[in-house]
């Protein structure tokens, strides 16, 4: 079958930027996260989204948040989606096909949804203004088509790149995180908010992961194809 991704120095850009994405995110993260010591942060227990949270402590939606660094967290979710959405362009050809332009669709639904929940905070100010609502669409956003994009992206893993063992994994991700999806709804809805850190993980590192596994592969990919020299029929695909 044929590739749905680009070839050359652009492609194998865009399969690094889609690869340093998460590993950007988590590092703020952790960074963040260690900072946060008053009371230490929990990422079982505490929401991922609190790490955003700039300013004075507060309690917003039912847990206290202190978070020294939160700007670290806000703009290393900012930088994820941005990278997200450059890079996919970058690697996928949307003349190739359906599923290519799919992907792509899903990677500005994912960037954009990280990026608005580093933009619009989760903060009680932002529910008394009402900027709430975006920051809930850009969490919800992401959640949901990021893991649909790792499904997608596994479906089609031998034309993008991905070996089998790498496409059961986007897959087996993906339907992990879009099953956590309504546990963690449950969750928050009924008030019980039980290591809600843990369930928003479920559904959010399967994404992550997922990311980091594309662009590992596509890079991959990219330099097996540029070591090898190319065939009548390699350089009509990649015309």
């Amino acid at each position: 079958m044929s590739p749905v991704v680009r070839s050359g120095a652009a492609a194998r850009a865009g399969a690094l930027l889609i690869l340093l994405g998460p590993l950007v995110s988590w590092t703020a993260e952790f960074v963040t996260a260690a900072a946060w010591q008053d009371p230490p942060y929990s990422p079982l227990h505490n929401w991922v989204s609190h790490l955003g949270l700039t300013g004075p402590p507060q309690t917003a939606f039912g847990q206290v948040a202190n978070s020294p660094l939160g700007a670290v967290m806000d703009t290393g979710w900012v930088v994820y989606g941005v990278l997200l959405i450059v890079g996919a362009f970058l690697v996928f050809d949307p003349r190739k096909g359906v599923r290519p332009a799919l992907v792509l669709v899903l990677a500005v639904l994912a960037g954009t949804g990280v990026s608005l929940v580093g933009v619009f905070q989760g903060s009680n100010a932002n529910v008394g203004n009402g900027l709430i609502l975006f920051h809930t669409l850009g969490a919800q956003g992401v959640m949901l088509s990021g893991n649909v994009m790792a499904i997608v992206v596994g479906s089609a893993g031998d034309r993008i790149g991905l070996s089998r063992g790498r496409s059961l994994a986007s897959v087996a991700l993906g339907t992990a995180g879009l099953l956590a999806f309504p546990f963690f709804m449950a969750d928050v809805l009924t008030g019980w908010m039980w290591n809600v850190g843990m369930f928003e993980r479920a559904v959010i590192y399967p994404i992550m992961i997922g990311h980091a596994l594309l662009g590992s592969s596509l890079a991959a990919a990219q330099r097996r194809r540029a070591a090898r020299p190319l065939t009548p029929h390699d350089t009509r695909l990649a015309s």
